[in-house]
């Protein structure tokens, strides 16, 4: 399967934790977006909105993290357990991949990216989003190990790849308790987590490069 990805990419990263949870081997393809390599004609070819990830398997094209996680799941898991069939199990974790897209993740993509790639300065009332957002996820977690249910799913690795990703920008997790236990225990019990963190870790040199004194 072929998997166009950046390291640093928390979406990416979620695929590289799923598939490393199902056993599924990843033909990784690097695409470096800050020299273009995704506006390139032959990956326009592949995917026209030209995002990453994408996957190409056996001839399927699929882009959209937390589409690809599922489409994992449903094609290569033994069993359910990662995206239970269950309705209302299933409900609960696409809501909180919901959540994470157009909320959590939104909140990082609005309040950073700007300052990243065009010099903005930062947004106060965009920094009360990601605030706001956190808030949301620790309400969540009240008295819970995990995002929907009892048990690891694809819910807590797409969150997981997002909540790592912001404590590289100096956001302290310690102002939701519940955020901060759950992402502890979620480190352990996660495939993948060595990988997902090396990217973060790349994300991490990009912000010093940008903001030396964070």
């Amino acid at each position: 399967m072929d998997f166009y990805y950046l390291a640093g990419s928390a979406p990416c990263r979620a695929v590289i934790m799923t598939a490393k949870a199902l056993g599924v081997e990843l033909n990784k393809k690097v695409l470096n977006l800050m020299e273009g390599e995704h506006l390139k004609p032959e990956f326009v070819k592949i995917n026209p909105q030209h995002t990453i990830p994408t996957i190409v398997d056996d001839g399927f094209v699929l882009w959209e993290s937390r589409a690809i996680l599922v489409y994992l799941v449903e094609k290569y898991g033994k069993d359910d357990s990662l995206y239970p069939k269950d309705p209302e199990q299933q409900a609960v974790i696409n809501q909180r991949l919901y959540f994470d897209m157009g909320t959590l993740y939104k909140s990082f993509a609005d309040y950073y990216y700007p300052q990243l790639m065009y010099n903005k300065p930062a947004d106060p009332e965009a920094y009360k989003k990601i605030q706001d957002a956190f808030g949301f996820l620790n309400t969540f977690l009240e008295g819970q190990d995990y995002m929907a249910g009892s048990q690891l799913t694809i819910a807590d690795i797409s969150l997981l790849a997002t909540v790592s990703t912001f404590t590289v920008t100096g956001f302290q997790l310690s102002d939701y308790p519940n955020v901060e236990k759950w992402y502890e225990n979620a480190q352990t019990v996660t495939p993948g987590w060595d990988e997902n963190w090396e990217g973060v870790l790349e994300t991490k040199k990009w912000f010093e490069a940008k903001f030396p004194s964070k």
